[in-house]
């Protein structure tokens, strides 16, 4: 049996991975979706403050309070830089990292730092203008991503404002995460390729690339494929 914790995006909650989590339970693993700090049911008036350390804090203390082992950590987009710092802290409790779609994490530096100038100055003025939150995305957002009309419906009536501080604070790796054992999905209608920051981490004998032809939420555009595939890896 494999305990996968499941790591949502930006804007989303545990809710995200309803689909996901029903399917991998069916399989006849143990499911833990995570909402973040500041996001879905946790997110209030204060949440802008919530950074980026303590979404890590709160994935850890996910798998530290149930005494989770063997444990495959799952994250999606924005969360993979918090799931690959959790990663390495939780020691010999992993099994496996598996990044879906996802920005992954390195030291020192922030979600945004790989942006350009301009997306930079973009983003920085989204949080000016809505007091410390990065607005969620809207229906627009979402076309030719492989969603249906009504998936589009749910996440843009469901997503909560992102904590601008968990998007902007640097990560903090205790390990290489080249060193973990890792699968990272990407999906093909968000590009073709990887980010050259994955690129150079699948040199590594330790990690693997899989692929997923969908967009980049797959666990509303092609939920069935992405439980077949992670419970393949549990």
């Amino acid at each position: 049996m494999t305990n996968f914790v499941l790591v949502p995006g930006a804007w989303l909650g545990a809710w995200a991975w309803d689909e996901v989590a029903a399917g991998l339970r069916a399989e006849g693993h143990e499911v833990y979706p995570v909402t973040l700090s500041g996001l879905a049911e946790r997110h209030g008036p204060d949440s802008a403050r919530v950074g980026q350390q303590q979404h890590v804090d709160d994935i850890v203390a996910v798998i530290e309070s149930r005494d989770l082992r063997d444990v495959v950590l799952v994250g999606h987009s924005y969360s993979g830089i918090p799931v690959g710092q959790a990663a390495g802290r939780i020691g010999d409790r992993l099994r496996r990292v598996v990044y879906v779609d996802s920005n992954i994490p390195a030291d020192g530096r922030s979600f945004v730092d790989g942006w350009s100038a301009e997306g930079r100055a973009w983003v920085e003025g989204q949080l000016a203008e809505s007091g410390g939150f990065w607005p969620p995305l809207t229906a627009e957002d979402y076309v030719d991503q492989d969603l249906s009309d009504e998936a589009i419906t749910l996440i843009v009536a469901r997503s909560t404002p992102h904590p601008g501080r968990a998007i902007s604070e640097p990560a903090k790796l205790t390990r290489p995460i080249g060193e973990l054992p890792t699968t990272y999905l990407k999906c093909l209608l968000d590009g073709a390729t990887p980010s050259a920051d994955v690129v150079e981490q699948l040199k590594s004998p330790s990690w693997e690339l899989l692929e997923l032809p969908t967009g980049h939420w797959p666990m509303f555009s092609q939920p069935t494929a992405l439980t077949k595939l992670l419970s393949e890896l549990g």
